[in-house]
C-alpha cells in the first residue's frame, strides 16, 4: 500500500504535466523542464503589493495550524512565530494575522524601512479568496500538431523558448474554437488540438561546437558574438553535411518518440497528425518531407495517375508550343507519332526528319528545344530528370526538389503527416539558392497531401513558394481573413482610397479628353447638327470609357479566384497565405520587421488558419465562413 502512494500520478495541463503527490513535484511529459514544487494549500499571506495570496510552504503551514488550534482552544491569542526566514507572525485574533518582516541590519541595503514597516495579510483556509480556477482544457484531442523551432534558443521578441512560445499558441487555438467553432463544441464534435514543441538547438550545441567556437571567437563585442555563434551560425550547421544530420537526426526521432509517447499516453486518440515549422525549422521539415518513402500501393497509383496525366497533358502542349512556333499544320504528325513533351525534348534533327518534318520547321523546333532545354535542366519534372535510371518515378521526383541538398541520410517518420505548415519560412529562397528553378505542378510531397506557406508581409525571412510553380503568371498570395471577419480598418481604408484616386483620375481624363474634343472643333454652321450629334456620342463615349476600368474586379477580389492553378503541392489549393498587418505596423515596415519574423506564436488569424485547415480535414467548418477564406 505505501507503494501505490509513492506512486500516485495525476496528469494535469492537459495531461502534459504529471504531479506527484507524495514528491508534491510537477514533472514535463513531453521535454526536459526543471521540476516545479506542488503545495498543498491551507495558510497563505498577501503583501499590498501582491495581487494575490500566497502559500506558506506545507511544514510552516503545520507550525500556524498548531499554534492556531492552541490558541483558539485557550483563548490565548497575541501569539508570536518565527517562520524559517526570520520573519514575525503574530496572531492577534481569528479575523486579524499579521506577518511581519524582519528587521534589517544596519548595513542591509536589500529592504528599505518603509518595506519593514508594512506587515502582510495572514489568511488561514481558502475562503472568500477570489481565485480564479481555470476550468482546464477538454479532454477530447482531436488532432497533433508538432512544432519545430527555427534558429536559436529563443523563439520570440521576449527571448522565450519554444515551449513558452507553443504554450501561446495553445491558448489561442483554445480561445479561437470556442469563439468559431461553438456549434461543433456543442454537438461534442470538437475537442481540442494538441500542440508539442519540438527542440533540436540544444542537442546541436551539446555535441561540442560551442568550445570549438569559444577557442576562435575574438574577445572584442562579445555579447553581440556569443549571440551570433549561438543563433545565427545554425544556417551555417544546417549547411554543414556533418551537423546537419545531427539535426535531422534530432527533428525526425524527436518526433518520433512524442508521438509514441503521447499514443501510450492517450490509447483513445484516433486523430491525424501535422507538423509545423517556424523559419529555419520549416526548412528542415520540407526536406525531411521530400525525403520521405510512401507506401508501394500508394505510390505506384501516384505515379500511374501522374503518367496518365503527363502523357494526355503532355500531348496538348506540344500542340501549344507547335502553336506558338507557328507550326499548327503538323500537329497531327506528332499526335500520330504519339509525341508528347517530355519525348519532344528527347527529339534530335534525325527522328525529326524520319517524321517528314522540312528543314525550315525542323529549325525551329530544334532552335526552340535548345533554348528551352538550357532553362530545364534544374527545372523539376523536366524531360533529363524523367529519365531515372530504376525507372522509379518517385525518386526523380525526390531528385528534382531535393536537388543541392546537404547529404544527408534523412530518417523515416513513424506517421504520415496530414498537413504542413511553414511560419516566416525561406524554403522558396533555400530552393533558388540551392538551383531549383521552379518545382513541377504534379509534384506533391510523398506522405503529406498538404503544405501552407503562412507569412507575414513585413518578415524578412520569408518567401512564397506559388511563383515557383507558377512563373508565367503574377498573382499576390491569398490574404489571411481578420479573426474577427472582417479586414483591417486601415486597408479597407487604403483600398477605398487608391479605388478613389483611380475614379477621381479617370474623370478628369475623361472631362479634360471632352474640352479637348469641342476646343479643337471647327465652327462651320452647315456642319451644327452633326457636330451636336457627333458631341453627344463623343460624350457618351467618355462618359462609358471611364466607367469600364473602375467596375473591373479590384486586387482583393483576383487574388481571391480559384482560376490559378498552383499545382497539387497542397492538393491543388492555394499555398501561399499572408498575414495583415497591424495598423501601427503600416507607419514603417522596416521598423516592425524582426516582430513581422516572431509574431506568429500569437497571432489569432494564423491560429485559426491552421484550426480550419486541420478541422476540414474531418468534415467541420467554422460557425460563420470568413470573408476572402478559401
Amino acid at each position: 500500500a505505501g507503494k501505490d502512494r509513492d506512486d500516485v500520478v495525476v496528469p494535469t495541463s492537459g495531461g502534459r504535466y504529471d504531479v506527484r503527490l507524495r514528491a508534491r513535484q510537477r514533472v514535463a511529459v513531453y521535454w526536459e523542464e526543471e521540476v516545479s514544487e506542488v503545495r498543498r494549500c491551507t495558510w497563505f499571506y498577501k503583501g499590498d503589493k501582491d495581487n494575490k495570496f500566497i502559500p506558506y510552504s506545507e511544514s510552516f503551514s503545520e507550525e500556524l495550524e498548531e499554534a492556531y488550534m492552541i490558541a483558539v482552544t485557550l483563548d490565548e491569542w497575541k501569539k508570536k512565530l518565527e517562520s524559517p526566514n526570520r520573519e514575525v507572525i503574530i496572531l492577534h485574533n481569528p479575523k486579524l494575522m499579521v506577518h511581519y518582516h524582519p528587521v534589517a541590519s544596519s548595513d542591509d541595503w536589500v529592504s528599505t524601512p518603509t518595506e519593514q514597516g508594512r506587515p502582510r495579510t495572514v489568511k488561514r483556509g481558502v475562503e472568500n479568496i477570489a481565485v480564479e480556477i481555470p476550468t482546464g482544457e477538454p479532454l477530447q484531442i482531436d488532432h497533433l500538431v508538432f512544432v519545430v523551432h527555427g534558429i536559436g534558443p529563443a523563439c520570440d521578441i521576449r527571448f522565450r523558448s519554444i515551449v513558452q512560445c507553443v504554450n501561446d499558441f495553445r491558448n489561442v487555438s483554445l480561445s479561437m474554437l470556442q469563439a468559431h467553432f461553438k456549434k461543433a463544441q456543442e454537438q461534442q464534435q470538437v475537442g481540442r488540438v494538441e500542440f508539442l514543441p519540438v527542440n533540436w538547438h540544444s542537442s546541436l550545441h551539446s555535441t561540442g561546437v560551442d568550445v570549438d567556437l569559444e577557442r576562435i571567437t575574438l574577445p572584442s563585442i562579445n555579447r553581440l558574438r556569443h549571440f551570433i555563434n549561438d543563433t545565427i551560425l545554425d544556417v551555417f550547421f544546417y549547411n554543414s553535411s556533418t551537423y546537419c544530420q545531427t539535426i535531422v537526426d534530432t527533428v525526425a526521432s524527436e518526433m518520433n518518440r512524442l508521438h509514441q509517447l503521447f499514443l501510450q499516453r492517450n490509447p483513445q486518440f484516433k486523430g491525424g497528425v501535422s507538423i509545423a515549422g517556424h523559419s529555419l525549422g520549416s526548412l528542415i521539415l520540407f526536406d525531411l518531407l521530400t525525403n520521405q518513402k510512401a507506401d508501394p500501393e500508394e505510390d505506384e497509383h501516384r505515379v500511374q495517375g501522374s503518367r496518365t496525366t503527363s502523357s494526355m497533358g503532355g500531348i496538348e502542349e506540344v500542340k501549344e508550343i507547335l502553336k506558338k512556333l507557328e507550326l499548327s499544320e503538323y500537329c497531327d504528325v506528332f499526335e500520330k507519332e504519339k509525341m508528347d513533351r517530355q519525348a519532344l525534348f528527347l527529339c534530335t534533327e534525325t527522328n525529326l526528319k524520319e517524321m517528314g518534318i522540312p528543314l525550315g520547321p525542323r529549325m525551329k523546333i530544334l532552335h526552340y528545344l535548345s533554348s528551352r532545354t538550357e532553362t530545364k535542366v534544374s527545372e523539376p519534372g523536366s524531360p533529363s530528370q524523367h529519365g531515372d535510371s530504376t525507372g522509379d518515378g518517385r525518386s526523380c521526383q525526390y531528385r528534382d526538389v531535393g536537388l543541392g541538398q546537404v547529404s544527408a541520410n534523412y530518417p523515416q517518420l513513424n506517421y504520415k503527416p496530414t498537413i504542413f505548415f511553414a511560419f516566416g519560412s525561406p524554403i522558396g529562397m533555400f530552393l533558388t539558392v540551392r538551383g531549383v528553378k521552379r518545382i513541377d505542378p504534379n509534384y506533391s510531397l510523398p506522405t503529406c497531401k498538404g503544405f501552407f506557406n503562412i507569412f507575414h508581409p513585413f518578415d524578412p525571412v520569408a518567401y512564397r513558394i506559388e511563383p515557383m510553380i507558377v512563373p508565367d503568371l503574377e498573382f499576390e498570395p491569398m490574404l489571411l481573413p481578420h479573426h474577427k471577419g472582417r479586414k483591417r480598418m486601415h486597408l479597407e481604408l487604403k483600398e477605398g482610397l487608391t479605388r478613389m484616386s483611380v475614379d477621381l483620375k479617370n474623370n478628369l481624363l475623361g472631362s479634360l479628353r471632352v474640352a479637348w474634343q469641342s476646343f479643337t472643333r471647327a465652327p462651320v454652321p452647315a456642319l451644327e447638327a452633326g457636330s451636336a450629334e457627333a458631341e453627344a456620342e463623343a460624350e457618351a463615349s467618355t462618359e462609358k470609357q471611364p466607367d469600364t476600368k473602375p467596375e473591373e474586379p479590384p486586387a482583393a477580389v483576383k487574388e481571391e479566384t480559384p482560376l490559378i492553378n498552383v499545382g497539387r503541392l497542397n492538393g491543388g489549393n492555394r499555398i501561399d497565405y499572408v498575414l495583415q498587418e497591424k495598423p501601427i505596423e503600416s507607419f514603417n515596415e522596416y521598423l516592425f520587421a524582426l516582430q513581422g519574423h516572431l509574431c506568429y506564436w500569437e497571432s489569432e488569424d494564423t491560429v485559426l488558419l491552421v484550426l480550419k485547415e486541420i478541422y476540414q480535414t474531418q468534415g467541420i467548418t467554422l460557425d460563420q465562413p470568413l470573408p476572402g477564406s478559401q
